[in-house]
């Protein structure tokens, strides 16, 4: 992978020309109004990229002719040579002659890539490759990806794959029913993700206007997770919504005011590029207005674990990543103080860092909840959740749940024990950190003109920590152990996904499958967040 892979050399009327870095794991938006050439834009990224480029049109075509292959792989490739050769025509980016065509071509490679994984499972086991069977079994399933990102993205609809290699969704748990049937946005919804899914490794993937037919509360974390599922590829995203790259921090933007035309030709664009370090100016903000919304900020970032999880425990709620619990202090509280001029009811939710009752009860007070945990792995590497993951594990693989779980937990003490002075020392910063910033003299204490001391016997905090960790090491506490330090800078994480057969990534995709297909794990983690819970109730 190279910075010079990918080329978006941009005439502007006032930077000269912007050579824009394209590179794979990164995403740039385009935003601007009608009119501002964004789409000869767009069309002439592609151009500079045509060899190794998907796009995906505004003008695309959301409804099915059916809901199965209706074309043969010869077909296919046909058409796919057929549609890149109309895709470097300046008229693509007004006229499609292969709307329907590449609805199919989705479909198709949908499916194909299904059948592919399937294929990939037989040969291995046909070859008495068992081992390498179970390693393609563990790779997600395009469709479960796909079921996954719905759930993610508040769309209540699974995607089956029926007999005759026929598409069906269920809703809610009804009865399946041909994709064709689908609404608008679901369809819309289905063959981005599909495309993005199975577009070529290492790929620039162009998407013109993803918002049309759908509500940005869909939208928004259905391209972050298409983002984190393929960090391979490089999105340039053409948007007239403004809240898609804010959603989204970690991006770039391209901001295109207007453009000049010479003839039928645009000669340059007045445009700025801001750098994802430089994030999205104020000018641009603005604020959120119109139906009532449920905002939880969290901590971490887009693209981290907490989004994921915490957007299938209340799908209903908007999840917006801070970064750190000062920031989602500083979100929640910004709502709350201009309250009057929208509908939006927001709620925070930090990990405790030991912070005082008397702390988290005055955070509570401000919709902002604690949780009793050192991050989010601990959510994830619940003892419970980990036996979970057995059972369902040995449901498929007829392996017994108990020697999996003792496989998974067995050497969690003695992972942990190896490293008691580093995970105490990280836990006291993070309180004494707490305990400076909420010390630190105000206004009123410099106006007062007096002396500010803050000391801290540091030898005494730590010897404490270290003191509580033994004893939970000497009452073999697992959970408290793992809940209450950074455990992420251990090997308990990997140990435990090993000692279950996964890596820690299938393990993790297998916790937020089980949120999805099964209510009591959503109720326990909900039970689990319950301050949480009853502040959203």
């Amino acid at each position: 992978m190279t910075e010079n892979k990918y080329k978006f050399n941009l005439p502007t009327s006032n930077n000269g020309t912007i050579n824009i870095p394209l590179i794979e794991g990164n995403t740039l938006f385009v935003l601007g109004a009608n009119g501002v050439g964004k789409s000869t834009l767009m069309h002439n990224l592609f151009s500079q990229n045509s060899n190794h480029a998907k796009r995906i049109l505004a003008h695309r075509q959301t409804w099915f002719t059916d809901n199965a292959m209706n074309m043969t792989a010869s077909q296919k490739k046909q058409t796919e040579n057929s549609i890149k050769s109309t895709n470097s025509q300046i008229y693509s980016r007004w006229k499609d002659d292969y709307s329907q065509a590449r609805t199919s071509l989705s479909i198709f490679d949908l499916i194909n890539s299904e059948n592919i994984r399937a294929r990939n499972i037989a040969d291995a086991v046909d070859g008495d490759n068992i081992e390498l069977a179970k390693e393609h079994s563990r790779d997600q399933a395009p469709i479960q990806a796909i079921n996954e990102l719905f759930a993610i993205s508040n769309i209540p609809i699974k995607i089956i794959l029926g007999k005759d290699e026929q598409l069906f969704a269920s809703k809610n748990g009804s009865e399946p029913y041909s994709i064709a049937e689908l609404s608008d946005g679901e369809r819309n919804a289905l063959l981005i993700g599909a495309d993005v899914l199975t577009t070529e490794p290492n790929s620039l993937i162009i998407l013109d206007e993803p918002e049309r037919h759908l509500h940005r509360s869909i939208i928004s974390p259905l391209l972050t997770s298409l983002f984190r599922k393929r960090t391979d590829c490089v999105f340039v995203i053409s948007t007239h919504d403004i809240h898609l790259p804010i959603d989204y921090q970690e991006s770039s933007t391209l901001l295109v005011r207007s453009c000049q035309w010479v003839g039928k030709r645009i000669k340059d664009w007045d445009a700025d590029l801001i750098t994802a370090d430089f994030g999205i100016p104020n000018s641009i903000k603005t604020d959120i207005l119109g139906s009532k919304r449920e905002l939880l900020f969290v901590e971490g970032q887009s693209t981290s674990l907490d989004r994921q999880i915490y957007q299938l425990i209340y799908p209903n709620v908007s999840v917006i990543p801070q970064g750190n619990c000062r920031e989602v202090e500083k979100a929640v509280n910004g709502i709350k103080k201009t309250d009057n001029i929208h509908w939006i009811n927001a709620y925070g939710l930090i990990d405790t860092d030991d912070r005082t009752p008397e702390q988290i009860q005055s955070l509570l007070e401000k919709s902002i909840v604690a949780i009793p945990f050192y991050s989010v792995e601990a959510l994830y590497y619940h003892l419970h959740i980990i036996q979970e993951v057995a059972n369902k594990i040995s449901e498929l693989t007829g392996q017994e749940a108990s020697t999996l779980y003792q496989n998974a937990t067995a050497n969690i003490i003695s992972d942990i024990s190896q490293h008691k002075e580093r995970l105490c020392s990280r836990l006291c910063e993070k309180k004494l950190r707490n305990d400076i910033m909420s010390s630190l003299p105000k206004h009123r204490d410099i106006q007062a003109r007096g002396q500010f001391n803050l000391t801290f016997d540091l030898n005494t905090v730590l010897q404490n920590e270290e003191a509580l960790f033994v004893g939970l090491v000497n009452d073999n506490n697992q959970l408290e152990l793992l809940t209450r330090y950074p455990i992420r800078e251990t090997q308990v994480l990997n140990r435990i996904a090993s000692g279950l057969g996964l890596t820690k990534e299938q393990y993790e995709n297998s916790v937020r499958k089980l949120i999805l297909d099964k209510t009591e794990i959503k109720e326990f983690y909900r039970t689990l967040l319950q301050p949480l819970t009853e502040l959203m109730e």
